[in-house]
């Protein structure tokens, strides 16, 4: 294990129920009501996939403009929603201190915009991450592979030096077909079983030692 790769939302802070909050809003907004089976869809998704979904789901015409309003009207709401500071998931703060002071290398992959992603950072802390890739700096956000193969990339290593730690299916597959080993840590959304995915129940009972031993097991 050369390095740890993190998602962020759902991973390393409990964000998602903020974006909970913001999906209802846009919702409100839009005249419909979000139900848990599309929010549930969304999770782990990028801006342009999430709206997809929205406009799938409320009937309305894809139109690219609208799309592109209704996703920084989101964005804008979500980043006030972070700027009040965000909540961490149980022993992450703690992994990644041990992390930096065992001077593992460490990336942000999140499919959260840099500009919003700026704003959780500022809660989380820069100091932990040497690169950070966000959604709207590759190709194709999550499901696809090119955030994980761009993080490992930009750290010098392979995607199969580096452990994945994810929370959702969206993610989970991304950091897969990239070649990474994965650490999943579900939150909201049970993810299924794989060869190259170790589930655990939190980071809590997990330290730089147990990290290294999943990244084996799977490698």
């Amino acid at each position: 294990m050369r390095a740890v790769l993190w998602d962020m939302d759902g991973t390393l802070v409990d964000s998602e129920k903020l974006w909970d909050v913001s999906m209802h809003a846009l919702y409100e907004r839009m005249g419909g009501v979000l139900t848990p089976a599309v929010r549930d869809s969304t999770i782990g998704g990028s801006g342009h996939s999430v709206m997809r979904i929205v406009y799938d789901d409320l009937g309305l015409e894809p139109d690219p403009v609208a799309m592109a309003e209704s996703m920084d009207w989101l964005f804008t709401y979500t980043g006030e929603l972070f700027s009040s500071g965000l909540p961490w998931r149980d022993g992450a703060r703690e992994l990644l201190d041990e992390l930096l002071a065992a001077e593992v290398p460490m990336a942000l992959v999140t499919n959260t915009y840099r500009d919003l992603a700026e704003k959780a950072l500022n809660s989380i802390g820069r100091q932990y991450f040497t690169v950070t890739v966000c959604g709207d700096e590759v190709p194709r956000g999550k499901p696809a592979p090119d955030i994980y193969q761009r993080a490992a990339q930009l750290l010098g290593f392979t995607p199969n030096e580096c452990l994945a730690v994810e929370d959702s299916v969206t993610g989970t597959l991304s950091a897969e077909t990239a070649g990474c080993p994965v650490l999943v840590i579900p939150n909201d959304v049970e993810v299924p079983v794989s060869p190259r995915r170790h589930h655990a129940t939190s980071l809590t009972s997990l330290d730089v030692d147990a990290l290294r031993a999943v990244h084996a097991k799977l490698g």
